[in-house]
C-alpha cells in the first residue's frame, strides 16, 4: 500500500492517506479529506510541503510524498474572518437615513456615557462602545507624563531603576 501524508496548514501533526499504485490524482486526496474532515462550503488546496509546488486536481501527486492543505472558501462565499478596526470616529461609514427621527446619531453616542440606556440601534450602541473602550487605551499611551530634571532631561521611573533615581535625586538637590 502507497500513502500520502498530509497536514493542513494550521497543524502541526500529518495524517496518511493510503491508496494502491504509485501516484495518486490530487482531486482524489481532496474528496477523501473532505469526506472524512466533513468539511463543507470550502475548496482545498493542495502544495507539496518541500517545494511548494501546487498541485491542480488532474495532477499526479507520487507515493510518500507530504502535502500541505489549504481551506478557501467556496466561490461566490465570503470569508467569515473579519476584525474590528478602527478606533477614530471619522472611519465609521456614513449613517444610513433612519426610519425614526428621534433615535441618535453615532456621533452623539460617542459623546454619550449611558449607552444602555440611550435610544439609538444596537449597531450604533456596539460601535460606540467598541470606539470608547478602544479611547481610553489610545488616548492613555499618547499622553503618559515624562518626568523631567531641573535641566529638561528626561529621568527613568523610580521602580526601573531605583539606584539611579536616588542619585539624581541627592545631585539636584
Amino acid at each position: 500500500m502507497s500513502c500520502v501524508h498530509y497536514r493542513f496548514q494550521s497543524r502541526l501533526t500529518y495524517d496518511s492517506l493510503q491508496f494502491e499504485g504509485l501516484n495518486i490524482s490530487a482531486g482524489e486526496p481532496k474528496r477523501q479529506i473532505m469526506r472524512s474532515k466533513r468539511l463543507k462550503f470550502c475548496q482545498l488546496k493542495i502544495s507539496n510541503a518541500q517545494t511548494d509546488e501546487e498541485y491542480t486536481d488532474d495532477a499526479l501527486i507520487p507515493k510518500n510524498t507530504s502535502v500541505i492543505i489549504r481551506r478557501i472558501p467556496a466561490a461566490g462565499l465570503k470569508s467569515s474572518n473579519r476584525r474590528f478596526v478602527g478606533h477614530q470616529a471619522g472611519r465609521w461609514r456614513e449613517p444610513s437615513p433612519r426610519a425614526d427621527p428621534s433615535l441618535l446619531s453615532l456621533e452623539q453616542l460617542l459623546k454619550t456615557e449611558n449607552l444602555a440606556e440611550a435610544k439609538a440601534s444596537e449597531e450604533d450602541k456596539l460601535k460606540a462602545v467598541m470606539y470608547q473602550s478602544s479611547l481610553c487605551y489610545y488616548s492613555s499611551r499618547a499622553a503618559a507624563p515624562r518626568r523631567t530634571s531641573a535641566s529638561g532631561r528626561a529621568q527613568g521611573f523610580p521602580a526601573a531603576s531605583c539606584w539611579r533615581w536616588t542619585t539624581q535625586t541627592e545631585r539636584e538637590s
